[in-house]
């Protein structure tokens, strides 16, 4: 299926904002870091001391700015040589003692720092329990407290460490672990299980049950819902789309792909039951030595992993990145947001049925979330030299908002460059 363009929404754009100050390569982050009730954007460079693809990155400089581009504080020096988004930053923005205020939770200079989101100082700093702990940051509810405040780090493919809230060892675990570790309570016992790549682990770091034939590892995570039968399943991407319920029985897999790169979970059509499994297939990547063009696909996935349409992509480019959009403009549906994608294509919002929506002006990355408490998403398009905010409707950024800090979703505590998720409602 070719991609049209049907009932196109042209975005407002309510801001356009110098971000030059933060240095190249920076990944964003957001979040309400002064408590005003408005997110705030935060740039992580990351240094050139490792290699791009294979070894973590840990951070070199941190750039806060407000949505009127106010650069808010700056810890570290931006460098002209730093590496760029092949894998994660182990930076997150996240209210980790419960005081009501967002912190930084970083690694730099080979520590764990946690600096004040409002200023950027320091509050404390721990030791790392091994060399190369720091490939990313994983907030996680282990030891069963009133709200997650232990932490999981690893390495780039090959262990993780467990620790809780006073950054005491609690586990650690070698395996398959993927990109990101997924974390939720699937059991409802009020600690999290792990779902560390294709093994999920109980609270304790205990192997519960593996996922079966797949190759490679697994690119991303989502647990929602998916079929209706009010239990969360857990979808992972890797080889192949697959499906497992919570007890790790498979319950269907899609091979419709050759390398199931991005996942995005949502309601992105109100026709058809349960939820729907967005995808990203690289079919061809250019990095694999035979001098091939890249290419990449959208597809879409029924509830039973049936395919419902897959992108005939006509241009080169084979980086996309999907993501899951809710609540763009009142009583729509989920909308697939697409971004990398080469080629001279866009990031846009795609409709459940592969048509745009809302096309951006900007080639770059781009983050989302309610910049404003109105209930609504916006959709930041960022460069190394400018962020442009995107919205579905008109809203003043500068407007006076309530004096209550913005919560922080598990979404945004839980950045990455492989975006899993889940979805509760």
């Amino acid at each position: 299926m070719n991609i049209t363009t049907h009932q196109e929404i042209h975005p407002l754009k309510l801001a356009e904002l110098d971000i030059s100050a933060a240095g190249k390569g920076c990944k964003m982050l957001l979040g309400d870091l002064d408590g005003d009730g408005r997110a705030e954007l935060l740039l992580v460079q990351p240094d050139n001391r490792q290699d791009v693809r294979y070894i973590p990155h840990q951070v070199q400089c941190l750039t806060a700015f407000d949505l009127e581009g106010r650069l808010l504080w700056q810890k570290g020096t931006p460098d002209p040589g730093a590496g760029s988004q092949g894998s994660d930053y182990p930076a997150q923005i996240y209210d980790l003692d419960g005081d009501g205020l967002l912190e930084v939770l970083v690694v730099m200079d080979g520590r764990f720092h946690v600096l004040e989101g409002a200023t950027g100082a320091v509050k404390s700093v721990h030791d790392l329990p091994a060399e190369h702990a720091h490939d990313c940051i994983i907030i996680a509810n282990l030891t069963g407290g009133e709200r997650a405040s232990d932490i999981i780090l690893k390495d780039r493919y090959h262990q993780l460490w467990a620790l809780d809230r006073n950054f005491k060892l609690l586990w650690t675990h070698t395996g398959n672990v993927g990109h990101y570790p997924w974390v939720h309570d699937l059991n409802g016992d009020g600690r999290d299980e792990v779902m560390a790549g294709y093994d999920l682990l109980d609270a304790d770091g205990n192997l519960l049950w593996s996922c079966q034939d797949l190759d490679d590892h697994a690119d991303c995570l989502w647990v929602g819902d998916v079929n209706g039968d009010g239990l969360p399943e857990v979808v992972v991407g890797g080889s192949v789309t697959v499906m497992y319920d919570r007890e790790g029985r498979e319950l269907w897999r899609y091979s419709g792909s050759i390398e199931s790169q991005h996942l995005a979970l949502g309601r992105f059509r109100e026709d058809l039951p349960g939820l729907q499994v967005a995808g990203l297939d690289r079919m061809v990547r250019e990095d694999d030595g035979k001098g091939l063009k890249g290419k990449d696909a959208l597809f879409l996935l029924d509830n039973g992993g049936q395919e419902l349409w897959k992108e005939e992509r006509t241009t080169s480019g084979w980086l996309t990145i999907v993501e899951a959009v809710s609540n763009w403009r009142p009583g729509a549906p989920d909308y697939i947001l697409a971004y990398r994608r080469g080629g001279g294509i866009l990031p846009a919002l795609y409709d459940g049925h592969m048509k745009i929506v809302a096309e951006f002006g900007l080639e770059g990355y781009a983050v989302h979330g309610d910049l404003l408490g109105t209930g609504a998403e916006q959709v930041i398009i960022y460069t190394e030299e400018s962020a442009i905010v995107y919205s579905g409707e008109p809203v003043d950024p500068a407007a006076p908002r309530s004096i209550e800090p913005l919560p922080q979703p598990k979404r945004l505590y839980s950045s990455t460059l492989y975006p899993g998720g889940e979805i509760t409602r």
